[in-house]
């Protein structure tokens, strides 16, 4: 855990969360300030900055990610209409914290380029 990390935070607890699902690898919860009517981010557990630290040693947790992005996604009534993975890298790709997450959003027909 970075002690100074917000999502690592949430996963120790300290910080309090509305989770979707968890297990010893992830964790899944709504978004504080949603963009869609349904919006919730995926996180791993272990510390990765951004998708620039994603490495042959870290990478099978990002596919892990994806499989249960699915399950919830299913969950929360989005897998037949659709939603949008999206991960922000990098201060240009306004990622806001500095620990990997993918934002799940869906719920409404979402509209392109994102911005």
């Amino acid at each position: 855990m970075h002690s100074d990390c917000l999502f690592c935070k949430i996963i120790a607890g300290e910080i309090p969360s509305a989770k979707l699902y968890e297990d010893d690898k992830v964790l899944v919860f709504k978004d504080i300030d949603p963009q869609a009517p349904v919006h919730f981010l995926a996180i791993p557990k272990e510390h990765i900055p951004s998708a620039n630290d994603i490495t042959e040693e870290n990478s099978a947790i990002v596919a892990y990610l994806f499989q249960v992005i699915a399950k919830v996604a299913a969950q929360e009534g989005l897998a037949e209409n659709g939603y949008r993975i999206v991960n922000n890298c990098g201060e240009d790709g306004q990622q806001t914290v500095k620990h990997l997450h993918f934002h799940v959003l869906g719920g409404r027909k979402l509209a392109w380029p994102p911005g």
